[in-house]
């Protein structure tokens, strides 16, 4: 990895207690480099802040639409979702809808981050199931595509048409060839490419709605779904879908685990992708918000902005002792 920068401080009291590094990137439709943090040529795994590339063949092969797919599902399909009532029902009408169910799911069951169904599940005796995991939306477009493809049922495979299809979707939208690929906590292959590569893709999906070729197309859809439908993408109190609220559905953004965050903004054809390498979520958060505040795309004032990008700390006692900011570059 390459040699990162100072990005977000810690503060306790006068003191500077912690510093988060890491790499950041934001890119125009061309592919080239406008702002840059770090090191642009770091090779990372883009987590779960590449889902809308994972979803790219589902759209672009024409499964979306053979399967009457709407637009929420389509951002359910980029989701890292809370398991929320509105999820957990949504990707079961969708099962129900292609006659698949919770059996045919490779993404293993997890305790879903919505605090009311976590406890339902409790007080019922009953235990989380695949549909919970926060990745089921993807794993309902992986199992679509695969319906539509006419293959076999082990999809998170790395040589099956799915994840070749994943892998040719990343490669082509990041104009690199990936150099190793790992499993993701949903079963599925992870591929590995810079932080630049990363960035290069989101002005992809930032500027394909002003293209009229397949794939800029089914990206502009995917683009447009998850502003249309930021709930879907996350949930309540999600980074991401306050996110896009604040910016009033015109910005796209995206966060995957171990520190990773994108944003695609249409309006200036630009994308975004940042790497934290301590993998601390308070501080891609922090980071994200500040890069999209110096494009000019969210409101500094903004209370989403504010709580993310320069929030409090306090104690147990609700005392305030400390905050959290970004290094002045960033600003």
């Amino acid at each position: 990895m390459g040699k990162p920068v100072d990005l977000i401080e810690v503060w306790r009291g006068d003191l500077l207690e912690c510093m988060h590094q890491g790499h950041a990137v934001v890119c125009d439709e061309a592919g080239q480099i406008t702002h840059a943090w770090g090191d642009p040529e770091t090779v990372i795994y883009s987590r779960s802040s590449c889902k809308m590339i994972q979803a790219l063949p589902l759209v672009e092969s024409g499964a979306a639409d053979a399967y009457g797919l709407t637009e929420k599902q389509l951002a359910l399909s980029c989701a890292s979702h809370n398991g929320s009532a509105i999820h957990v029902d949504a990707v079961n009408a969708w099962m129900k809808d292609i006659g698949l169910g919770e059996s045919d799911f490779r993404c293993g069951p997890q305790v879903p981050g919505d605090v009311d169904v976590r406890d339902a599940l409790i007080r019922a005796d009953e235990k989380p199931c695949r549909i919970h995991n926060n990745c089921s939306g993807k794993h309902s477009g992986f199992l679509t595509l695969t319906q539509h493809l006419k293959a076999g049922p082990d999809y998170t495979h790395i040589d099956h048409p799915v994840q070749i299809a994943c892998k040719a979707a990343f490669e082509e939208t990041t104009q690199e060839t990936s150099p190793t690929y790992g499993i993701d906590g949903c079963s599925a292959p992870n591929f590995a490419g810079t932080v630049h590569g990363l960035a290069r893709s989101m002005a992809f999906y930032a500027s394909a709605h002003t293209r009229s070729d397949t794939r800029s197309k089914a990206a502009a859809r995917l683009a447009s779904a998850m502003m249309a439908y930021p709930e879907m993408v996350a949930g309540e109190t999600r980074a991401c879908t306050n996110l896009m609220r604040a910016m009033n559905g015109k910005v796209a953004v995206k966060t995957g685990a171990e520190g990773v965050f994108i944003a695609i903004i249409p309006e200036k054809r630009i994308g975004v992708a940042l790497k934290i390498t301590d993998g601390a979520t308070r501080a891609s958060e922090a980071a994200i918000a500040a890069i999209l505040v110096k494009l000019g795309v969210l409101d500094a004032a903004h209370p989403t902005a504010k709580s993310l990008m320069a929030p409090d700390i306090r104690n147990w006692d609700g005392l305030v002792i400390g905050r959290i900011n970004p290094v002045s570059a960033l600003i």
